[in-house]
């Protein structure tokens, strides 16, 4: 965390009584320019206004296996049934699969939607990030993803949190990582501490004093460029500065990510993970810790935390491989969802943050002994808790073999608009402008709420 020495800026708070260790390092600060402003006019957002509702998104790596998690099919054939059972949860009438115990004491505060319908068939997560179709027409630039949309429209509701931060690992199937800002630029990018931006941001033994030289050294060479600036670009590059000392000289992201700063026994309820488990294997990690983080980002006033958990996309191996992996990760993820869900209400956040949790497709029906369960875009799940949202139901059902939406089919579209409206956006009227200045909505086919949930 920080480690810096000397007086705070006049005016500006500065808690000293914090362990700053090993956090925000910034390496060489010239005299043309400040590090870290360079790296947040990639990978930061901007923009003004203030709102305490958030949304943590949670994404399933590979397209997790619907019919094996929250809608199980116990009558059909075995080789589509599988070997799991569904368990009765706390509400009447709502089933989900025997691994996930706790997530079935806490069903109230759970909503399923099992008729997830319209994904695409490939490993890509472009439609959970953005929620449009990779198929479909595409403005110049891209679509934004969720996060950035909500940056560029809402700005940050702390001037020393980023708006839209990613906890996402990188991986090394392209196809599984972020799409990006889209056609709202590089600004609007997430602050992504778990890759270089936090190398970035380290002091190396720079006093206050001397960071505000620096800063008003560098103000006075870019006073004449500020004068004669006709596109107001200094106007943005001010802007990314202020952002910069402010992530510097405030400890309340650093303490954000620094959870030895938890109770051990909340640290303890989450699990834990291997950072390290299918890395290679073009997966994310299976890290509990990461939904503990998004916690602490949102309390810190973060409106939207993105995350990867884990490596979904089992293919291969004998007809049992693809149960043998189930029964490795479904306790570890019972055990830290139901953590997540459970701490939001707890500290009285389960109005103000929705958890979405979901995949890029669902599973084939039918099991086989090459793949397990295959590609499957006919139909896929969401979960969902928090946001003030009607919780305690399922919305959608499937046949009954979990291969086709048969009531209430839900699109991507449904879904963001939800979480749209949750943060006080309404997606039938807001728009943002491409890069050919053309007004595009935010979720396609003019989607609206979900009425079961809002």
């Amino acid at each position: 965390m920080l480690s810096l020495q000397g007086r705070p800026f006049p005016g500006r708070s500065f808690c000293d009584r914090l362990t700053r260790r090993n956090f925000l390092k910034i390496g060489t600060l010239g005299i043309g320019g400040l590090t870290l402003p360079q790296l947040l006019r990639a990978e930061a957002a901007a923009g003004t206004g203030r709102s305490i509702k958030s949304v943590i998104m949670i994404y399933l790596v590979g397209g997790p296996p619907h019919q094996d998690m929250f809608d199980l099919k116990p009558l059909a054939p075995k080789e589509v049934a599988g070997p799991w059972r569904p368990i009765a949860t706390n509400v009447p009438g709502f089933e989900i699969c025997e691994a996930f115990p706790r997530l079935a004491r806490i069903a109230d505060k759970l909503a399923v939607i099992r008729s997830l319908v319209g994904n695409q068939s490939d490993h890509d997560a472009v439609q959970v990030f953005n929620g449009h179709h990779p198929g479909k027409a595409t403005p110049s630039g891209g679509w934004p993803q969720f996060g950035s949309a909500v940056a560029r429209l809402q700005g940050p509701a702390d001037a020393a949190t980023p708006p839209f931060v990613s906890l996402c690992y990188p991986c090394s199937h392209p196809p599984y990582n972020e799409p990006g800002p889209g056609f709202l630029g590089a600004a609007h990018s997430p602050f992504r501490p778990m890759g270089p931006t936090r190398q970035d941001m380290v002091l190396h033994g720079v006093t206050l004093e001397r960071l505000a030289e620096r800063r008003s050294l560098m103000g006075s060479f870019d006073q004449f460029r500020r004068e004669a600036d006709p596109s107001r670009m200094m106007h943005a590059i001010d802007h990314f500065t202020d952002l910069a000392m402010g992530l510097l000289t405030s400890s309340r992201l650093a303490e954000a990510l620094d959870i030895s700063k938890e109770d051990p026994r909340v640290i303890s309820r989450y699990g834990t993970g291997n950072p390290n488990v299918f890395i290679d294997d073009n997966g994310a990690p299976r890290v509990p810790q990461s939904l503990l983080l998004a916690r602490r980002l949102i309390e810190a006033g973060a409106r939207v935390v993105t995350l990867n958990y884990s490596k979904w996309d089992w293919h291969g191996g004998s007809y049992g491989s693809i149960f043998s992996r189930e029964a490795e990760d479904f306790p570890v993820f019972d055990q830290c969802l139901s953590a997540l869900v459970e701490d939001l209400h707890q500290r009285g956040l389960d109005k103000d943050c929705a958890v979405v949790v979901w995949g890029e497709f669902g599973r084939t029906p039918k099991i086989s002994p090459q793949a397990g369960r295959d590609h499957w875009p006919q139909v896929n799940f969401a979960l969902l808790a928090g946001g003030g949202m009607r919780t305690g139901q399922v919305v959608g059902a499937t046949d009954r073999i979990a291969g086709e939406a048969v009531s209430r089919p839900v699109t991507f579209g449904e879904v963001y608009a939800t979480l749209f409206h949750h943060l006080g956006i309404d997606p039938s009227k807001t728009t943002l402008q491409d890069l050919n200045g053309r007004p595009q909505y935010l979720v396609e086919d003019h989607a609206k709420p979900l009425p079961e949930l809002v």
